[in-house]
């Protein structure tokens, strides 16, 4: 059996709305012959130096090693400076970034949508990991 491609993912999200991020982390760890590395900054494990510098040091290297960048479209994003952050850390890094239409939702920022390196997934597990492996 061959080795498997070990992905390196960074999953922007607000903390304040992490559902979605703990599902995307489930759907990955759940998947057979499939083998990630979160380099998120989840609320679990914060950075530790809380300074606007330090937060947006600390975010960049958390991207450095990622591949590919999920990026959630609720309409959270639309509002937070953070997420403005990692979209152009992103693309002035080169990564690849992949803008997800949460379940149910009509809107999604237009900073998430022109942001995506291709057309919005939807909220659906086979999608997200089939882009996952398409930009990896």
């Amino acid at each position: 059996m061959p080795t498997l491609k070990n992905r390196m993912i960074f999953i922007s999200h607000a903390w304040q709305y992490n559902g979605h991020y703990w599902k995307l982390v489930n759907w990955f760890n759940e998947k057979p012959n499939f083998s990630w590395n979160n380099c998120s900054v989840p609320s679990h494990d914060v950075l530790t130096d809380k300074t606007p510098k330090g937060l947006s040091e600390g975010m960049t290297r958390q991207m450095r090693p990622a591949q590919v960048v999920i990026i959630l479209g609720g309409m959270y994003a639309a509002h937070s400076s953070w997420i403005d952050y990692e979209i152009q850390e992103a693309q002035r890094m080169g990564k690849s970034i992949i803008g997800v239409r949460p379940w149910d939702q009509q809107r999604v920022p237009l900073n998430v949508q022109n942001a995506s390196s291709i057309p919005m997934v939807g909220w659906n597990r086979a999608s997200v990991i089939q882009a996952v492996r398409n930009l990896t």
